[in-house]
């Protein structure tokens, strides 16, 4: 990282681990109680110390944010005044700098010098990268983190938008996200106003405490990439993924690869950077954009640094530099005696393919790595006073931990390891993924999780493909194997499908040891009061129906004949559990019609897609020449356009699904677009009666 001004970073001091406090740890030390709820949580009525920031509709208290603060903690300040009105009905004015004089209660968002003073047995030196601290004492609240920002640089091109207010560091934002949270009690189920659950109450009280906290996982805007910042412009999509804490981290890792662009640039003027083939050319294999390099070649690595420098013109703030393979990792990898002498012999042994050829020959984890260190060292040469990384994805025939490389400590592995949403069955195709995962947890100094998910039960449909319980084992299994980040590829917020694993990630990429079924009751109690039951037992449905499906077919392409698990008979049930839910929700607050409704909307667009998956197996068997089901499946996609001006707002992701029907994701569900050739064969399902 660059050295930035004193006065715009915190540096510092200890602070407890991030592997603890769940939420018995949180009622223990609790400092906020909201009246009604007082006895629940375990605060006593009139404890000592306590003071009161909001009673009776008048606050007592202002919010002061340190001067000059960044962007994102400015607006973290105001979220937090939003929210306090919400649940109060008081707004806290918002003053900036130091006040006075100083008021007798405050509270305090972000780290300034008065603080000292005002908290003489707190420690405001961050040690760790992202600690939060929320402390309390008789006469003031702080909410502060770790924040690190170059005034001169806070914005940068993102995919889709301009990347504005960055930071390298949000400690204070996300300090304040916890502390809605965790301390008011508010609750961000989906993006939208159903999904924002407050508790209304006339008096919020302040009582003495200390609470630090710094996640272990630093990189997790990238599981829910598209809510990143720069990728999008922002909405309440994006507002939940910040209020979850894992839109603003301190990395930024590359999902994708690092040399597509390369053949296309440079190969008229230097064709020796690419991969020599077997034919004795250098000619792109199996495409331009899948093209490799000669990794072995000096001039590959000083092209890749002299792209690291133009990069570092556009945005200085930029930390980590991916340098992963093409993708078609098993064709056309680089036959040049300097590039094979990187393989390791005892490796594990895959087909490599070339232009009508192909060899068995080692994994290429042990060429890759010491590809990755070549580079990481250049880069530690040419900016020895920067925190740089590398980053490598662990990908194809590198999946495999390498057997004599190490990679540097510059280095990233992304291990492309998938055994999220996945069982084993035929190839052991989970237990192995774990297995590589924890082998390069062995090797690598920081080690990231990039799953490619795919559609294993109709994921990228909007299909109810749910797994709690693997989830918590997931992200359980990786943090004890040292994981730092996460890049998922990709999901596609279909939030009345799929919209409770989303809120479980998001919970577990903060804290990937938090208890996954208080989260989950917590999230099932607070969405829908009195019809908790029911809507837990329906969720309960959707997650135990995908397991058996995954474990009972073992085949990737199993999606494709959903209707064979999703019948008529399963589809009544569904719909049974949410028909008691309203009968029981029927006499409470309306927001909890709303929110089975939203349930029930995805439960209609599972039963349309259902339906149209099965008339295109009968397609599919007719080889397009069945005009009645032809006509069926052409009727649903009207019936989808329809339904996707009155759904409710976020619940289906229409753009992704029955917009498009040449979309490749959406393969199988048009008559212009059935099933390959390929997938048919690979496929294990037999059309439809």
């Amino acid at each position: 990282m660059q050295n930035l001004p004193r006065s715009k970073r915190t540096v510092g001091g200890p602070a407890v681990s991030p592997h603890f406090l769940a939420l018995a740890s949180w009622v223990a030390a609790l400092a906020i109680h909201l009246a009604t709820a007082a006895s629940a949580l375990g605060a006593e009525k009139d404890p000592a110390g306590e003071w009161i920031l909001v009673e009776n509709g008048v606050c007592h208290a202002p919010i002061v944010v340190f001067k000059d603060a960044p962007p994102r903690t400015r607006d973290a300040a105001a979220t937090l005044a939003e929210y306090i009105e919400k649940i109060s009905g008081a707004r806290p004015d918002i003053l900036e700098g130091e006040p006075r004089p100083l008021p007798a209660h405050a509270v305090w968002v972000g780290f300034q010098p008065v603080l000292a003073s005002l908290f003489p047995g707190v420690d405001f030196h961050f040690q760790y990268p992202e600690e939060i601290l929320i402390a309390a004492n008789e006469n003031h609240l702080v909410i502060a983190g770790r924040d690190r920002w170059d005034p001169a640089h806070m914005e940068a091109k993102g995919r889709l938008a301009r990347k504005t207010g960055m930071q390298q560091e949000y400690g204070t934002a996300n300090a304040v996200y916890t502390f809605l949270q965790e301390k008011l009690g508010v609750r961000w189920l989906w993006p939208g106003e159903t999904g924002e659950d407050i508790l209304p109450q006339k008096r919020i009280a302040v009582q003495p405490f200390v609470y630090r906290y710094h996640p272990q996982i630093r990189a997790r805007a990238g599981m829910f990439v598209r809510l990143s910042l720069g990728d999008n412009k922002e909405g309440p999509d994006e507002l939940w993924a910040r209020f979850q804490r894992v839109q603003l981290d301190s990395l930024e890792l590359a999902g994708g690869h690092a040399f597509s662009h390369w053949w296309d640039k440079y190969h008229e003027q230097h064709p020796e950077y690419f991969a020599l083939q077997p034919d004795g050319t250098r000619s792109p294999h199996p495409t331009p954009s899948n093209t490799k390099l000669c990794d072995s070649n000096p001039a590959v690595w000083q092209q890749w640094l002299a792209e690291v420098e133009e990069a570092l013109k556009a945005d200085p703030t930029r930390r980590v530099f991916n340098v992963s393979p093409n993708d078609g990792y098993d064709y056309g990898h680089c036959v040049c005696e300097r590039c094979l002498a990187w393989d390791h012999p005892a490796a594990e042994k895959f087909t490599w393919r070339w232009k009508g050829k192909s060899e068995e020959r080692p994994a290429l984890s042990d060429r890759q790595v010491t590809f990755a260190n070549t580079l990481a060292r250049l880069l530690k040469q040419r900016f020895p006073d920067r925190d740089y990384f590398v980053q490598l994805h662990a990908y194809g025939y590198s999946r495999p931990a390498p057997i004599a490389a190490v990679p540097d400590e510059n280095v990233i592995i992304s291990s492309v390891a998938n055994f999220h949403l996945r069982g084993d069955g035929v190839g052991d195709e989970r237990s192995k993924a774990m297995r590589q995962f924890a082998d390069w947890a062995k090797k690598a100094h920081h080690l990231a999780w990039r799953p490619n998910l795919g559609n294993p039960v109709g994921l990228s449909w909007g299909m109810p493909d749910v797994a709690f319980a693997q989830t918590a084992e997931d992200f359980r299994f990786v943090a004890d194997h040292r994981c730092m980040g996460l890049f998922f590829d990709m999901l596609w917020f279909h939030w009345a499908t799929q919209g409770p694993y989303y809120y479980l990630l998001a919970h577990l990429a903060w804290n990937p040891r938090a208890d996954a079924n208080a989260v989950m009751d917590d999230y099932y109690r607070r969405a829908f009061g009195p019809a908790s039951d029911e809507l837990k037992t329906y969720w309960t449905l959707m997650e135990q129906t995908r397991q058996a499906f995954v474990k009972e077919v073992p085949n990737r392409h199993r999606a494709f004949d959903i209707p064979s698990r999703y019948t008529p008979e399963w589809l009544a049930q569904a719909e049974a559990l949410l028909a008691r839910a309203m009968e029981k929700a029927a006499k409470g607050p309306d927001i909890y019609r709303k929110r089975i409704e939203f349930v029930r909307a995805g439960l209609d667009y599972t039963r349309l897609l259902v339906d149209t998956r099965r008339w295109m197996q009968k397609v599919e068997a007719s080889k397009g020449k069945d005009a009645q089901a032809v006509a069926r499946v052409k009727a649903n996609w009207e019936t989808a356009a329809r339904m996707s001006k009155t759904s409710p707002p976020f619940a289906i992701n229409w753009q992704m699904v029955f917009s498009q029907p040449d979309n490749k994701r959406m393969m199988g569900l048009h008559p212009d677009n059935p099933l390959s050739g390929r997938t048919l064969r690979e496929s294990l399902l037999s059309p439809m009666e």
